[in-house]
């Protein structure tokens, strides 16, 4: 018993556990103990091998099947060498070089509307066909046939959009339809009990239709198989709802959805409407959608991991390697791609179709009830075989006698027949115990509340990606956060501007700077950016397009002047430095129409300001960059800082045309000068904090939970802000190490940044690896850490994170695949509610596990107590088979999906691996069993003299008992669902209104029952009660209630009973041990 309910070994190895290593050391750990993420196949093995199973097709489905897992992986390897030989084909071919007068590709052929036909585009993509790229026109001529502007895109409209679906086809992919309700019939069935059960209906049948006639004798056997079956449709509906939700979720997972460009404006759209023709923008972190060709790239490099199985970034350029795969990710620089193949017709969509989607994933938390339920059926079948040991001794030796007192077996009187009966009922006793006993629904019920939560988690703006996440964010100790849109609400406007040497009265006031100054800012805004603007032909608001910095400083630049297509239209992009989030800025060297080059930056301002040797005058002059003037504006950064701007420096410089490469290779490598810069302005971007974002970081400190900002803004902005919002209380907090720069953290040994972590509260202008390095130490405390991310280079932490959040708007698919949760709005606030929900998961898994056990508990020690004292049992197969149906299916929709209250937020994080039944749990379901199992057997060994039924007919009275055990049983348990909602609390009515499911249950469950005694007692063995009757049973039921609130009174000791069981047991050990080894 200790072994099930103990606490987690990874005491002893927790690397090991937190690595989800395989190995040798694996056979010593508890194979019930698996870690939260990234568990080895090996590790799913042991548990597998470990579980006492009764379903296998229920109970394992939906935990990871390790079969499909591996033919998955064949298939995605045979699938990435097919591509691999393609490209070492084609890189063959372009190392040596294409003769002259070789193979020409066939010309052309039309198709529908359109100059090529989707066969020779599948073939030019994916055989990487440069020589029919270019036959074709290259992309301009490619463009021109697929009837795209490779400016302004596709037009769009309805008609252009189902002609190109017509000829080219969707981007989707066929998949295999999910399991039907019959599938789902067919696994309840498989329960080798219920087989059992069925088997010996069908005997029964048979037999008492021999033995008493048709019209009387199909009772007994029919009802057992009705009860069967009742249990088989219920528990296939329930299982089949589950998995409808399930197939609903990962339906919005693929669901990416992605900007385009259509009819000159760009658009966002899902996956699934890309056509071919479309012209898509390509920046850090998105993943390519379908296949193409690059009409513009900067810097521009793909990791094909996914399709090739390498590991390395691949550089694409427009000459020779414009071919981009479907289902990479932009590893680097930007670009706008030309859609060419969609669909089936990509590799990806092949590799996509072959394989067969495997949703199933166990997680720490139902793998641990596996345990749990091992344990509890090994002790319950072992029971009932003793009762079926005890009641066939008893029967065949005589002292089982029937109603009139008279022994049921006479040896060589009683007739085969009836002895074959009365054997089969009572190994259908002994086979119904095992159904009540073994619980195979409890790992289910893991499944149902992550489902029901799921769902409910995406009304609240969170869509989980992996299962496991859920139960651990209610483990979570710290939430690093970011501070831009997850605190902020990512709506950034230009408040305030310093240029030409001096602050600007009023930002947007051109006539306040000189022509000079003015032109070159509008250049660099217009060409300095990954941003767009699009102005509607028939007038209109301006639209903006990009990140919210992009788009608040696109917007500054209009206000001062700015026509976007003229400005970008009147000089060429000769090479782009995009916005690096280690080096904290982006450059774009442009050439202009009289030969002249310049080289603009944009960035963080105190790191821009720093590399810049002067500044642009109110006279339009370049002059000298003093160190007055450095102090003139590293003040007016702070000033800006403090006032929660974030601060963004503009700066150029000139550049001689004759250094600039001119082959495309040495330009792809050329590294943009950033030294010498002339400073043009520095502007503060105010984005204010999300209301109510200081109550939930307020409601995370209570509940235990220490929230941290890690930004990459200016530390002066970071701190500002973080007083805002709460996380820094008074200036007295704003020190080191609460208030840490990224480059002093990082510069720490592993030891000194371990030491301080836990103290860490803001840390400003922190890299992505900053935050890595943070999660670690945080780790290796014993946190468990939650982290907040949006971009490309954020994936390491949200991967090495216990609880890895993506933001859902502004996060890129690199950092959205690294996640395990995606917070659809990006606030804060939906990150509060998911620890809500965590919490929510386990503290409903408790209350089901402590109505559970006290159902077996109960009946169990009921029928075992009966049967060895009288040799006859009082709950029989089918009221046995109805109470499993109210604990198992019913149990688990009435407590498993409660929806998450304020007093979860009031208490400490529960441990990952405290024991999952509490001290207060082992007390609330010992106390109930008790008072059941004592009342129901004073009933049933002095039922009839304190009903007065001495003098009815003795089989009557005798059903008349056994119907009033039964269902003060079940009024026990309906009494005993409220209490089990609230473990903890004195008010077991808190909420109870708001649960419509829950009172739902009860009301169909007591209406079910009062048929069952009155109407169904043919079925039943039941007889219809009186008046007084009901109210014996309804008032039985009822002092269970002052019973628990009486209960909850009694102190439990703080030390988890397994670990008192574990100390009493442990000296034993040693001390024979030690006599061993003394003897040796």
């Amino acid at each position: 018993m200790a072994n099930i309910f103990k606490t987690s070994p990874c005491r002893r190895r927790r690397s090991d556990l937190e690595s989800g290593a395989g190995g040798s050391g694996d056979s010593d750990l508890d194979p019930f103990e698996i870690p939260p993420k990234n568990a080895s196949i090996e590790r799913l093995r042991q548990w597998r091998k470990a579980v006492f199973v009764l379903n296998a097709s229920r109970r394992f489905r939906y935990t990871l099947n390790l079969k499909k897992e591996e033919e998955k992986r064949e298939m995605r390897s045979k699938i990435r060498s097919h591509a691999q030989a393609l490209l070492a084909a084609n890189r063959f071919i372009d190392m040596g070089g294409r003769p002259e007068g070789g193979k020409q590709t066939a010309p052309a052929i039309p198709a529908g509307d359109f100059g090529i036909g989707p066969e020779q585009l599948v073939l030019m993509s994916k055989d990487h066909n440069i020589a029919a790229l270019q036959q074709n026109g290259g992309v301009r001529g490619l463009s021109n046939l697929l009837k795209t502007n490779i400016e302004r895109g596709i037009h769009g409209d309805d008609g252009d959009l189902l002609n190109r679906k017509n000829t080219f086809g969707s981007n989707t992919y066929p998949r295999k339809k999910g399991k039907g309700f019959l599938r789902f019939l067919w696994e309840a069935f498989q329960d080798l009990t219920l087989i059992i059960l069925m088997v010996a209906a069908v005997a029964s049948l048979v037999l008492g239709i021999k033995t008493e006639g048709i019209k009387e004798g199909w009772y007994d056997g029919g009802s057992i198989a009705f009860a069967v079956i009742l249990v088989v449709i219920v528990t296939a509906i329930s299982d089949y709802k589950q998995s409808l939700q399930f197939q609903n979720l990962n339906e919005e997972k693929r669901n990416i959805h992605l900007e385009v460009i259509r009819g000159g404006r760009r658009v966002e759209i899902s996956i699934y409407d890309i056509v071919v023709g479309d012209i898509v923008p390509l920046n850090i972190g998105n993943q390519v959608p379908a296949d193409g060709v690059l009409i513009t790239g900067h810097s521009l490099a793909l990791d094909e991991s996914s399709m090739t199985g390498e590991s390395k970034i691949v550089p694409k350029n427009t000459n020779k390697d414009p071919f981009l795969m479907s289902g990479c990710k932009v590893a680097d620089g930007n670009g706008i791609m030309l859609v060419t193949a969609v669909g089936i017709n990509t590799e990806w969509g092949l590799l996509m179709a072959s394989i067969s989607e495997d949703n199933g994933e166990e997680t720490p938390l139902q793998v641990r009830l596996n345990g749990v339920a091992t344990f509890i059926g090994i002790v319950g079948l072992s029971v009932a075989l003793a009762v079926l040991l005890v009641l066939l001794i008893r029967y065949f030796t005589g002292h089982t006698e029937d109603i009139k007192g008279n022994p049921q077996f006479v040896k060589g009187k009683t007739k085969p027949g009836h002895v074959v009966d009365d054997v089969i009922k009572i190994v259908t006793v002994a086979v119904t115990i095992v159904v009540v006993a073994v619980p195979e629904g409890l790992p289910l019920a893991v499944t149902l509340t992550l489902a029901y939560s799921m769902r409910k988690m995406m009304v609240d703006k969170a869509l989980v990606r992996r299962l496991s996440a859920c139960e651990t964010m209610g483990s979570a100790t710290t939430i690093c956060s970011d501070k831009t849109g997850t605190l902020t609400l990512n709506q950034m406007t230009v408040v305030e501007a310093y240029a030409g040497g001096d602050k600007m009265d009023t930002p947007d006031d051109s006539s306040q700077l000189p022509p000079e100054l003015n032109s070159l800012l509008v250049e660099g805004v217009a060409q300095n950016t990954t941003g767009g603007v699009y102005v509607p032909e028939s007038g209109g608001n301006v639209e903006l397009s990009g990140s919210p910095t992009e788009k608040a400083i696109l917007g500054w630049g209009i206000k001062l002047g700015m026509d976007f297509d003229a400005v970008r239209s009147q000089s060429s992009i000769l090479h782009v430095f995009p916005f690096n989030s280690e080096k904290k800025r982006g450059g774009v060297a442009v050439k202009l129409p009289d030969g002249q080059v310049h080289i603009h930056w944009k960035g963080a301002s105190e790191i821009v300001l720093a590399s810049c040797k002067s500044y642009m005058d109110e006279g339009g002059n370049v002059t000298e960059m003093t160190e007055d003037k450095v102090s003139y504006f590293k003040n007016a950064i702070e000033d800006m800082a403090a006032r929660t701007l974030r601060c963004v420096a503009l700066a150029y410089r000139t550049y001689e045309v004759e250094k600039v490469p001119t082959s495309e290779e040495e330009l792809s490598k050329w590294v943009l000068p950033e030294d010498d810069l002339c400073l043009l302005a520095i502007v503060g971007i105010k984005d204010p904090c999300r209301p109510g974002v200081r109550d939930s970081v307020q409601l995370c400190q209570n509940a235990g939970v220490k929230v941290r900002m890690v930004t990459g803004d200016n530390l002066q902005t970071a701190k500002a802000i973080a007083m805002e919002c709460g996380i820094l209380t008074s200036d007295a907090d704003a020190t080191e190490p609460n208030l840490i720069e990224g480059k002093t953290f990082r510069s720490l040994s592993d030891e000194e940044r371990e030491k301080i972590a836990s103290k860490i509260s803001v840390m400003g202008r922190s890299s992505p690896n900053d935050k890595l390095l943070l999660v670690q130490a945080l780790k290796r405390r014993g946190h468990v850490v939650a982290v907040t991310g949006d971009g490309t280079n954020d994936a390491p932490a949200l991967h090495e994170a216990d609880i890895g959040l993506a933001m859902g708007i502004q996060g890129t698919e690199v950092a959205k695949e690294s996640s395990d949760i995606i917070i659809l709005d990006d606030n804060f606030a939906s990150v509060v509610k998911v620890v809500r929900w965590g919490r929510s998961v386990y503290a409903n898994i408790q209350k089901f596990i402590q109505f559970q056990l006290t159902v077996n508990v109960a009946a169990l020690i009921i029928n075992v107590v009966a049967a060895v004292s009288s040799g006859d049992v009082p709950l029989n197969a089918v009221q046995l088979l109805w109470v499993n149906l109210i604990m198992d299916t019913l149990g688990a929709l009435a407590l498993a999906t409660e929806p998450p209250t304020d007093h979860l937020m009031h208490r400490p994080p529960v441990g990952r691996r405290e024991p999952l039944i509490t001290n207060i749990m082992w007390r609330n379901l010992l106390i109930q069993a008790a008072y059941q199992v004592s009342v129901l057997l004073v009933i049933n060994f002095r039922g009839k003299g304190l009903l007065h039924l001495e003098h009815e007919d003795p089989a009557h009275a005798t059903k008349v008992k056994n119907t009033l055990i039964f269902n003060a049983f079940v009024l026990c348990q309906v009494f005993n669902e409220f209490n089990a909602r609230k473990p903890d609390e004195k008010n077991i009515f808190r909420g109870v209104i708001k649960n419509r499911l829950f009172i739902g249950i009860i009301a169909i469950t007591l209406v079910l029952q009062v048929i069952i005694v009155e109407f169904l007692g043919k079925f039943a063995s039941t007889t219809p009660l009186n008046w007084k009757q009901w109210l014996i049973c309804v008032a039985i039921g009822f002092i269970s209630w002052p019973l628990a609130l009486i209960g909850k009174f009694i102190p439990v000791p703080k030390t988890p009973f397994n670990r008192v069981l574990a100390r009493t047991f442990r000296p034993k050990k040693r001390a024979s041990s030690d006599s061993s080894l003394s003897t040796r």
